[in-house]
């Protein structure tokens, strides 16, 4: 039998770029330091990490709700560590097809490649993406149109179906959010150019240090009051991680795209990623969230968050 884990935390790409203040920045750090200690103690033998993507590697020429990678690569934006994951391929093409045993029509790839949302938090916990045996496992949460978030909780219930039957030591790790309303351009509402590079076309170096330098330019603007990006919302953010801290999975079946979009921003949605993680956590049975931190950082456009829990059975 496996035994089970998890972490979630926000990523941001200005995390090490924008100073949100000493004060800010050393509550992040000890959060993102008791994580790291919490998974050190812990120390995985295998890494599922949910997570996005920013259209660095799934576009609109063809975007799957969520998708497994047999294979992947990090890009290496925003200062994250770049090159090949080490994913077991045997064990991943295992969880693909009991995923499909399962009913769920998730993709499968041999050439994922992964950004940030995924690279920064194995970053963060294990000093680089390779570090550790990862299986990581993309969840659409930018490309409209998004699916109901009860997939994403039955997606979770199935992964953690399949790894509690591993005889390892199971991280569950989940990507994302809290609330925050991001720069990245609709399809429907851009023009040629823009839309270009949603479905297919890659930028230059060039072209993504200038995508680079205009995310931190927002955030600037941001915390000046002076964007038209929507504000950030404690209020959600803290009754989403109430709803995790107590197990409330369901509650997020309640909530629509639309309505969460509009509380929360155009990114909130990267919280499916948590509720897969602990969807998959709860396979275990009850569990324990051992911390759950909180901040809002204009600075960095998001109301970011780090949780780690365990289940109940387990004894420290």
């Amino acid at each position: 039998m496996a035994e089970l884990a998890l972490c979630c935390m926000s990523h941001t790409p200005l995390l090490r770029i924008a100073d949100p203040g000493a004060s800010v920045a050393q509550r992040v750090d000890e959060a993102l330091g008791d994580a790291k200690e919490f998974v050190e103690a812990f120390d995985p033998d295998l890494v599922v990490v949910f997570g996005p993507d920013h259209y660095q590697g799934f576009r609109y020429e063809l975007m799957p709700p969520f998708c497994v990678g047999a294979s992947a690569t990090a890009v290496g934006d925003y200062g994250t560590s770049a090159g090949e994951l080490d994913v077991p391929q045997a064990v991943a093409d295992d969880l693909i097809a009991h995923l499909l045993a399962a009913d769920l029509d998730v993709a499968m790839s041999e050439k994922m490649v992964v950004d940030h949302g995924i690279s920064q938090p194995l970053d963060i916990l294990f000093g680089s993406s390779s570090a550790k045996p990862v299986i990581p496992v993309f969840i659409n949460s930018v490309a409209e149109p998004l699916g109901p978030l009860r997939r994403i909780r039955r997606l979770g219930a199935a992964v953690g179906e399949f790894v509690a039957g591993l005889d390892q030591k199971v991280l569950l790790l989940g990507s994302g959010g809290l609330s925050h309303d991001v720069p990245i351009p609709r399809l429907r509402e851009s023009p040629p150019d823009v839309a270009a590079y949603l479905v297919s076309k890659r930028r230059t170096p060039a072209e993504q240090q200038a995508r680079e330098e205009t995310i931190y330019q927002a955030g600037q603007d941001f915390a000046r009051g002076e964007s038209t990006l929507m504000p950030l919302n404690p209020d959600l953010d803290k009754r989403i991680l109430q709803h995790f801290e107590e197990g409330e999975l369901s509650q997020f079946d309640e909530m629509s795209v639309e309505w969460l979009g509009r509380q929360g921003g155009s990114s909130i949605h990267e919280v499916r990623s948590w509720i897969a993680a602990h969807a998959a956590l709860r396979t275990a049975g009850p569990y324990r969230t051992e911390s759950s931190f909180y901040q809002p950082v204009p600075e960095w456009i998001i109301g970011f968050a780090v949780t780690v829990a365990r289940p109940r059975s387990i004894v420290r």
